[in-house]
């Protein structure tokens, strides 16, 4: 076949680089619903998080003077270990997401709110 004709498309969406090597042990993922007009507000996590957008959406803030960005359904999402996430709320319709939380030995998953 044809690689032209080919059935199945695989298209990069993100490739991240980290900014240190990180010794992974393994990758928990979780599903997250989060309620329409709900604000988390500024947060931590202690690892780097990838995440997906399900459904609904999400406007994302990194940095307090960053970018906004509106999420919808299929757009990927990076938030660095340690780094201050000032928004990841919802408005008029909720969200659902994908996280995905790379560990190393030994590690759990936490996000803090500051």
């Amino acid at each position: 076949m044809n690689p032209a004709e080919s059935p199945i498309s695989r298209v990069v969406v993100l490739d991240q680089h980290l900014p240190e090597a990180l010794p992974v042990q393994r990758v928990e993922v979780r599903r997250i619903t989060i309620e329409p007009h709900t604000a988390l507000g500024a947060h931590v996590h202690n690892g780097p998080v990838f995440g997906n957008i399900v459904s609904g959406k999400a406007v994302y803030q990194q940095a307090a003077d960053g970018d906004v960005q509106v999420l919808h359904p299929g757009d990927v999402f990076y938030e660095p270990a340690v780094d201050r996430i000032s928004r990841f709320d919802t408005e008029d319709e909720g969200v659902m997401f994908l996280a995905y939380f790379p560990l190393t030995a030994g590690q759990d998953a936490t996000l803090d709110l500051i």
